[in-house]
């Protein structure tokens, strides 16, 4: 099975943050597995950034090649991607999960998330 990264799952991975539930952090230091993260997520995190609405010790470009060291695949958006969020209901108004949501969706993948409002998609969710 693949994983699919929340955005805040992927900060806390970064930052050996102890939000990050051990299951969670198991699963995505598992060797056997491969591990997504959005093009979505990083878009997200530049924009909170800018904003000031996300302090986070590293830059965009050191979370970029954090995903790299990781062995992490970077995920792009592409047309379906984007299609499948204009028929997802409106469970979730956050753009940035929804592109997640879709994305998994699109490509079978569980999302490693600690929000409680992804499992309102029909899409596999993880984080004990």
């Amino acid at each position: 099975m693949d994983y699919l990264l929340d955005t805040h799952t992927f900060v806390w991975f970064s930052a050996d943050a102890p939000e990050l539930s051990p299951p969670a952090k198991d699963i995505i230091e598992g060797s056997d597995r491969k591990i997504f993260v959005s093009m979505a997520s990083f878009w997200e995190l530049g924009i909170k950034q800018k904003l000031g609405k996300l302090k986070i010790e590293r830059s965009l470009d050191a979370l970029f090649d954090a995903a790299t060291a990781y062995d992490f695949v970077v995920l792009p958006i592409d047309r379906n991607h984007v299609t499948r969020v204009t028929e997802l209901p409106l469970f979730h108004r956050d753009p940035f999960d929804r592109m997640i949501i879709s994305q998994a969706m699109a490509e079978g993948l569980t999302i490693i998330t600690r929000d409680r409002e992804f499992a309102r998609y029909p899409v596999p969710t993880f984080w004990s």
